[in-house]
């Protein structure tokens, strides 16, 4: 099944897709706020740019699209049915460099907290679950 647009239009279409300041990201960050956090966003000097940076707890939180980075079992993870192969390719370079990244922040002695967009459901299981990571650096709470 070929794609129902031009190259042009469909090269138009992707290039309007945001890798920072996405609607997700700015609702995470809009909670950490509220929540009483301060933090950095887009810290160059970290493996993978994270999102958002809170020194004072050495947390990270990545806010991960669940179509672009393959959330497991998501709904909105679904493949497109053209250029398959090229979708494939695209989608597994994606996933192995979320895990180089992770990796990366971790051996630097981070806590790496991924959000996933669609969490953004449940604020207030996402507002938990963010105050117990963040709070105890990813250990369970004694």
């Amino acid at each position: 099944m070929g794609d129902r647009l031009t190259q042009d239009e469909r090269s138009k279409m992707m290039a309007k897709i945001r890798s920072r300041d996405t609607k997700p990201e700015i609702a995470v960050r809009s909670m950490l706020h509220r929540l009483g956090f301060r933090f950095r966003t887009h810290d160059s000097s970290l493996p993978g740019t994270p999102d958002v940076v809170l020194r004072r707890h050495r947390a990270i939180v990545l806010v991960h699209g669940c179509f672009w980075h393959r959330h497991p079992g998501c709904r909105f993870a679904y493949s497109p049915k053209s250029r398959q192969d090229f979708w494939t390719a695209k989608f597994l370079a994606n996933i192995e460099r979320d895990v180089r990244v992770e990796d990366a922040l971790i051996e630097l002695g981070w806590n790496v907290i991924v959000v996933w967009e669609c969490e953004l459901a449940s604020p207030d299981t996402l507002r938990e679950r963010l105050l117990e990571e963040i709070a105890h650096g990813g250990e369970p709470a004694a």
